[in-house]
């Protein structure tokens, strides 16, 4: 029999899920860390309180592809702009965000001028969250995109 070629696994997607600022639910970030991994994500939870320089640090440090922000204290207009920010700063503008929580619609296209794509509310399933992490990070690694 002629030797197989390996085939060369895929990427494994690295993603922070953070809850920028003060906001101590954290039920959905926890639902969410578990829906990741179960997608064959890995998974790095920054926990209660972190604030938008912790969590662009995090990003930096953790080499992540990808920053998932949930934040239901209302505050998302000013903390998702921060940790993009700094984010840039920091020279990880190629790190992507997505944004989650209690995001009125008036205020989605606001933060995806921003980069922060996503802003998906409570009640969405958990297989569009997962499809759009995917897709985003799918889409920024082709060839085409660079």
């Amino acid at each position: 029999m002629p030797p197989s070629k390996a085939v060369k696994p895929a990427k494994r997607i690295r993603i922070l899920v953070a809850k920028p600022g003060l906001d101590g639910h954290d039920r959905g970030a926890l639902i969410l860390c578990r829906a990741f991994r179960d997608a064959g994500m890995e998974v790095i939870y920054t926990g209660f309180l972190a604030t938008p320089e912790q969590v662009a640090q995090m990003a930096i440090d953790e080499d992540v592809d990808v920053v998932a922000m949930s934040l239901l204290n209302g505050a998302h207009m000013t903390a998702f702009p921060k940790v993009a920010k700094l984010m840039r700063q920091k020279g990880g503008s190629e790190i992507l965000l997505v944004g989650g929580g209690i995001i009125p619609e008036e205020d989605k296209p606001v933060l995806e001028k921003q980069g922060i794509t996503g802003n998906y509310g409570p009640g969405t399933a958990l297989k569009t969250i997962i499809e759009h992490v995917e897709k985003i990070v799918r889409d920024r690694d082709s060839p085409k995109s660079r």
